[in-house]
């Protein structure tokens, strides 16, 4: 019984493991905040992504990611001069999630202002979140739209 209970557990945590490989987290914005876009292309396709929208004259790329039951992430980068923004769209709770979680640790400061959270990040910068409504309305989807702006100090290398 209880190696029948370590491997449910085992296969259950994996699943979850597994299930968030594709998930931006963390370290994952503070690695994209100092590479260079073609380093992203490289980053962001491993874990699943494809590019869906490459101009290299403004120094934007859009990457894609289409997860079963409709759920779908995007990411936005652009550069500006030596510095990326990211902007991240989902529909995907665990990607909320798993950012506010991932960040906790690192805040130095978070509010709200006109119903967008705002969080001041340790060596990474400022995050907005802005949660609304899915189309059509699902009470059980929502959609997120989720912004970060590096510190002064933070710059790609290129």
């Amino acid at each position: 019984m209880k190696h029948l209970f370590l491997a449910l557990l085992f296969m259950i945590s994996s699943t979850v493991c597994l299930g968030q490989k594709n998930l931006v987290s963390y370290d994952d914005i503070k690695y994209l905040l100092h590479i260079n876009l073609t380093k992203a292309d490289t980053f962001l396709t491993a874990k699943g992504y494809y590019v869906a929208k490459k101009d290299n004259n403004s120094k934007n790329r859009k990457y894609a990611l289409a997860m079963p039951g409709g759920k779908y992430n995007n990411i936005n980068l652009r550069s500006d001069g030596k510095k990326i923004y990211i902007e991240i769209e989902t529909n995907e709770i665990n990607q909320y999630n798993l950012i506010r979680e991932s960040v906790s640790q690192y805040l130095v400061k978070d509010g709200v202002v006109a119903d967008i959270q705002t969080y001041a990040v340790k060596d990474l910068g400022n995050i907005y979140i802005e949660i609304n409504d899915s189309v059509p309305y699902n009470p059980l989807t929502k959609e997120y739209s989720i912004h970060i702006v590096p510190d002064k100090n933070i710059t790609a290398d290129y």
